[in-house]
């Protein structure tokens, strides 16, 4: 199967226009298309944001009968769809359901102007779907025939962002090893990093997979049962099953990115000052200055390949469950054997000072 990137994100979500005005105004995103009733589609509103490569689309139900509705009543605003940029949306479709898949969205063909667009989507994780998506032609026609694309915006912002690197699925305890096996057989991904993560008396297990092309990548992680429950039980109890904890959006400098992000509004996770004074000690001396790294609570760790900066914000989801994160990998391939743990400890602070 010949996945190549991530092709978009969808997202459902109870206001698409609330949301899109906050990712507009605070990450610099940029209102690119929209679909609904006018363009076909009587039970939604789809607008389409765009920032480097990275695509989102938020999608709100007009009807009960759209599964956003549902979604979004347990659920709450989250990601419903990681899309699968393909070469063959059929012949990818067709193989992942003979493999075990549940089929979501049947085969689709979409076009205008000679360009086009063909789908599918099968389920992956929880109610999580994952749509294959074949182009041909300006790729800027996101879905010739069905969104209208709005002319290029004359004042857009700065963009810090590039691509999707990553996304973090928590899952219910005992469905680790069983949703590895199922990325491995249906898309071809391959396991490449496990951690056993260890906080006082909470703990959780972490594995990531990735497809052949090395770009899509999801973090897996379960809680521990035999362990206090923590923030990822939290998680599932608040979501209401698995889903997307995080996503992940690399940047080229992730200082001067957290520098405009924070200037527009956007509020990041603190770390504890300690964590900066025992850095060299755990790691020599990172590739940015420790003076930006503390100024911005930017977090470093490392693989055998080179060195990768992260920070995440603060949740503003309304059950303190999804948040984002910004990376920057220099040479890093995988994410050393700290970070998640510091994460980890600083959305269980946050919790506890909310």
């Amino acid at each position: 199967m010949d996945i190549g990137a991530v092709d978009h994100v969808e997202f459902y979500v109870g206001d698409a226009q609330q949301s899109a005005f906050f990712l507009c105004t605070a990450f610099g995103f940029r209102l690119c298309g929209q679909a609904g009733p006018e363009t076909g589609l009587p039970d939604q509103r789809s607008l389409l944001l765009r920032q480097g490569g990275i695509s989102l689309v938020l999608t709100s139900a007009l009807t009960p009968e759209h599964p956003a509705a549902a979604y979004v009543a347990l659920h709450g605003d989250g990601v419903a769809n990681i899309a699968f940029e393909v070469t063959d949306a059929a012949k990818a479709f067709e193989t992942a359901v003979e493999r075990g898949a549940t089929v979501v969205e049947e085969l689709a063909v979409h076009g205008r102007d000679g360009n086009e667009v063909v789908t599918a989507s099968v389920l992956g994780f929880g109610d999580v779907a994952h749509r294959f998506v074949q182009r041909t032609g300006d790729r800027d026609d996101f879905l010739p025939g069905v969104m209208d694309i709005f002319a290029p915006d004359p004042d857009e912002a700065e963009q810090v962002l590039s691509t999707v690197d990553h996304a973090a699925i928590c899952l219910p305890a005992g469905q680790l090893r069983d949703t590895v096996a199922f990325y491995e057989k249906v898309f071809g991904f391959s396991e490449i990093f496990e951690e056993f993560i260890e906080v006082g008396t909470q703990a959780m297990d972490s594995k990531v997979v990735q497809s052949p092309s090395g770009q899509v990548t999801f973090t897996l992680i379960e809680p521990v049962t035999d362990r206090d429950p923590g923030q990822i039980d939290g998680f599932l109890a608040r979501h209401g099953g698995a889903g997307v904890q995080h996503l992940a959006l690399l940047s080229d400098d992730i200082v001067a990115a957290v520098g405009t992000l924070e200037s527009r509004g956007v509020r990041f996770l603190e770390t504890p000052d300690t964590y900066y004074s025992e850095l060299e000690k755990r790691l020599g001396s990172p590739e940015l200055k420790i003076s930006d790294l503390r100024r911005t609570n930017v977090l470093v760790d490392q693989d055998h390949w080179g060195q990768v900066f992260q920070i995440f914000t603060q949740s503003l989801h309304v059950r303190r469950t999804f948040f984002w994160e910004v990376i920057d990998r220099h040479g890093a391939r995988t994410f050393g054997s700290g970070n998640i743990k510091a994460l980890y400890e600083a959305v269980a602070r946050e919790k506890t000072t909310a």
